[in-house]
């Protein structure tokens, strides 16, 4: 008898995105969501081509509810700027769970914000649910997850 593998839609879900962008200077971010639904999270910030002289930022920010109630940055969790003259098409990651927040100041939600400098830019990121605390991490998927194609299929 062959035992199914998980699948990894049941142990990883899409919670935040800054869809692909032309980014003037200035800030994008993902919307707000719940830590208490997963485990862990992952952010994966992409740079394409940068603007000539531009740099980008990433950093989790935190609120105590939905609406960004309180907003103020996650400590440690912000990447190394990412600069025109060595980083066009390249990749960072930022790990981040419930203990990162200010738990005890009642910080319940999270969100991963962008920031491009000098010029505008090619930008994008998801930030990725891990270890749901209930079901699968699909149930939490974002709206805009148009289609997954399973292991089975």
């Amino acid at each position: 008898m062959v035992q199914k593998a998980t699948r990894p839609t049941d142990t990883i879900g899409v919670v935040g995105v800054v869809d692909p962008v032309s980014q003037a200077a200035g800030a994008t971010s993902t919307g707000w969501f719940a830590v208490a639904d997963f485990h862990s999270f992952m952010a994966l910030i992409q740079s394409g081509v940068l603007g000539a002289s531009a740099t980008l930022d990433a950093k989790i920010e935190q609120a105590t509810d939905g609406t960004g109630t309180g907003a103020k940055d996650v400590t440690g969790k912000a990447i190394t700027q990412l600069v025109k003259a060595s980083n066009d098409d390249d990749q960072a990651i930022i790990e981040f769970d419930g203990s990162d927040l200010d738990v005890d100041n009642d910080f319940t939600h999270a969100r991963l914000t962008l920031t491009v400098a000098t010029a505008a830019s090619l930008v994008s990121a998801a930030v990725l649910g891990i270890n749901p605390r209930y079901g699968p991490a699909s149930d939490r998927d974002l709206a805009s997850v148009v289609e997954v194609i399973g292991l089975d299929a």
